[in-house]
């Protein structure tokens, strides 16, 4: 059973995303005051975290960055602040998602059970150091690309951009988000993404099997599961 963290001051939301997650067989801890939330994560493992952004004492941005001091559980942030600028802080403090107040009941559940996929297929992958979606094999502990067994030669920033892509491998990935994780800002050229994309296309997926374009956002790598 996956075990989540809520941390949000206002009681009332915080109870009815217990009941929605508890409702899909998740067990689920509120904690209303984010200093007693860092405390506990010090101590208890949890295998996500929902955090609200405007709360007394710790913000939840601040909260972010001393939580991904402790653990690399997935963060998603739940907050009524609904601008670009807010996301891109929270995706550059550590936040892997962000979903705005009020929000939808199915929207919620889908997001979380996702990044739980995600985060236990990244644990896998770590373990071996291997990551795997089609004929693309990307081995983290020796830094090398392959297709069809046949090793691919890709920058550093390449591999990075592409070992993203497949550690999220079926989410949509906007281009700003994209540019925070990989170049780890958010001040940039943002059509540095757009360039490193198709080069990493025409070294491994000419074909355009893999990495999909989704027009007027950014960008998606296939699931193993779609991967025909």
């Amino acid at each position: 059973m996956s075990k989540i963290l809520v941390v949000d001051d206002d009681v009332d939301i915080s109870e009815l995303i217990a009941l929605i997650l508890e409702r899909e067989q998740m067990q689920v801890v509120v904690k209303n005051d984010s200093i007693e939330a860092l405390e506990l994560l010090k101590n208890e493992h949890f295998d996500l975290v929902l955090l609200d952004i405007m709360m007394p004492n710790l913000s939840g941005t601040e909260l972010c960055g001393k939580i991904r001091d402790l653990v690399s559980a997935p963060i998603i942030f739940i907050s009524a602040k609904n601008q670009i600028i807010d996301k891109m802080l929270g995706f550059e403090i550590g936040g892997d998602d962000y979903i705005t107040k009020p929000f939808d009941n199915d929207e919620l559940v889908l997001k979380v059970k996702s990044h739980l996929r995600i985060s236990k297929r990244i644990n896998k992958s770590n373990q071996s150091g291997i990551i795997k979606i089609g004929d693309i094999v990307l081995n983290v502990s020796s830094f090398e690309v392959r297709k069809k067994d046949e090793k691919i030669d890709i920058s550093t920033r390449e591999f990075e951009l592409l070992r993203y892509l497949m550690e999220n491998a079926g989410q949509a990935l906007s281009k700003e988000q994209i540019f925070a994780s990989v170049w780890g800002s958010e001040y940039g050229d943002i059509g540095t993404v757009a360039v490193n994309i198709k080069s990493l296309r025409d070294k491994i997926d000419s074909e355009g099997k893999y990495i999909i374009t989704i027009w007027g956002y950014g960008y998606k790598f296939i699931k193993e599961s779609d991967y025909v």
